[in-house]
């Protein structure tokens, strides 16, 4: 939990010479401008099939890591996309957790997952991975432990469902960009849980504004603002450890705040729509009703971009407060936006397209796991990784703009030598870990400080 050599001018290691940017996000406008007489097919622009159910196949077998709430409902969902497919082996920390999962995919999907396939502890994973019969592992643990989790999946040559967001600091955003290119190399299918992208509805937005229907793009917005989101008190027989991990979205090193955990899907559709990185971002954000952890419960990021284009970006968990879940990219013509039924809009308020609801389409949440299944079984190659570790990135880059109060840029982010969490991963005591505190803005940080004592003394 140490900020150590925050903003560095070092090289990057670790992930070779080529993850400054994406194929798909450059800090060039002229690309934009000399393609603009170019209309895309959707088929061109990598448009899924949105089948309602994946083709069947040859039995898929898979894995879960993490047996919480979202681990148990992306089995599920797996296990609802298509003929064939089943979840034969757990991993989690926990045995609470584990037995409620076990019975959950006993009793709704009559999937039964034998004793001596169930792992317990913090190298849990590692025991699924070995097993030569899964095909599919679904990382579903809380985000500190997915880079390493990513990377050994890919190293054991399985196909991935990775839940957003990928990382919760940059030394972690630099393995998985290492460890997608390794798995783009092994032909293997690499589905995150940023559902946005497995829209239909936001797909054919995408080809529209991606063929000029607004114009070029000028600006965005993303905001998740919402009420209070759950915490658990600590228990006095859990430790530190445990406690973290039980209350783990409120933890920062666990979850990275929550500008990360559901910020991060407005912030990936603007930065999916727009195409660019940003080069530097500013913002603001505190802690005002939250009750347990040591992350902020509000922010307000700048993101500014070559040709003056900019993307603000909110969120906030505050009971009493209004709520807006959304994205809005502007154009030179008009605008996206999520806010109510997506469309697309001029400046007068003229709807210029509109989706059809009506359409059949399956929830998200089951599309990317249909996606999932019919890349694997149809040889449509699929690895959204890259792109989830980008669209993570440029939500760190605001949180730590938040924490610290000072302008960084993207250069600085990427190549910084950031971590948070313990280098030792075991049941109890986390001197580091310090209830209610908070980054203070401006201010050096409270471990900082204690550092420079520790000196003195």
């Amino acid at each position: 939990m140490k900020r150590r050599d925050f903003l560095t001018s070092a090289a990057i290691i670790g992930a070779g010479t080529t993850v400054g940017a994406s194929t798909l996000m450059t800090s060039c406008g002229g690309a934009q401008s000399a393609e603009k007489s170019k209309v895309y097919t959707p088929e061109e622009l990598g448009m899924y099939s949105f089948v309602e159910i994946a083709p069947d196949g040859k039995p898929l077998k898979a894995a879960l890591v993490g047996c919480g709430d979202r681990g148990t409902g992306a089995a599920t969902q797996f296990l609802k996309s298509g003929p064939n497919v089943s979840i034969i082996a757990l991993a989690d920390i926990f045995p609470d957790r584990m037995e409620r999962c076990v019975q959950i995919l006993k009793d709704n999907h009559k999937n039964e997952v034998p004793e001596a396939n169930r792992f317990l502890g913090f190298e849990a994973y590692k025991k699924v991975l070995a097993m030569p019969e899964i095909d599919v592992v679904l990382l579903c643990t809380p985000t500190h432990f997915r880079p390493e989790q990513f990377k050994a999946a890919v190293e054991a040559g399985k196909h991935v469902f990775m839940e957003k967001p990928c990382a919760v600091d940059p030394t972690g955003i630099r393995t998985v960009i290492a460890a997608a290119k390794v798995a783009t190399s092994k032909g293997l299918t690499v589905v995150t849980g940023n559902q946005r992208r497995h829209s239909r509805a936001y797909w054919e937005a995408y080809v529209q504004v991606k063929n000029g229907l607004i114009g070029d793009i000028v600006s965005g917005a993303a905001h998740w603002d919402q009420g209070a989101w759950w915490n658990k008190p600590k228990r006095s027989e859990w430790s530190d450890m445990e406690y973290n991990i039980r209350n783990w979205f409120n933890i920062k090193w666990l979850s990275g705040d929550h500008i990360l955990d559901q910020a991060i899907h407005n912030i990936d559709i603007v930065t999916w729509f727009m195409g660019i990185r940003p080069l530097r971002a500013v913002g603001f954000g505190g802690r005002a009703q939250r009750f347990t952890g040591d992350i902020f419960d509000f922010f307000s990021v700048d993101y500014y971009y070559d040709q003056n284009r900019r993307m603000l970006t909110t969120a906030r968990q505050i009971d009493g407060c209004d709520g807006n879940v959304s994205e809005q990219v502007y154009g030179t013509k008009g605008m996206f936006t999520s806010n109510g039924p997506i469309r697309l809009e001029d400046y007068n308020g003229n709807i210029i397209w509109q989706y059809d609801n009506n359409k059949p389409s399956r929830g998200d949440y089951e599309q990317e796991h249909i996606h999932l299944v019919e890349s694997i079984r149809l040889g449509k190659k699929i690895n959204q990784a890259e792109d989830l570790a980008y669209s993570t990135l440029v939500a760190i880059l605001g949180r730590e703009a938040a924490y610290t109060g000072k302008a960084i840029s993207w250069d600085e982010i990427m190549a910084s030598n950031l971590r948070y969490g313990p280098e030792k991963y075991e049941l109890g005591d986390l001197p580091d870990y310090h209830e209610g505190v908070v980054p203070k803005p401006g201010r050096p940080s409270n471990e900082a400080l204690e550092a420079e004592k520790n000196k003195k003394k």
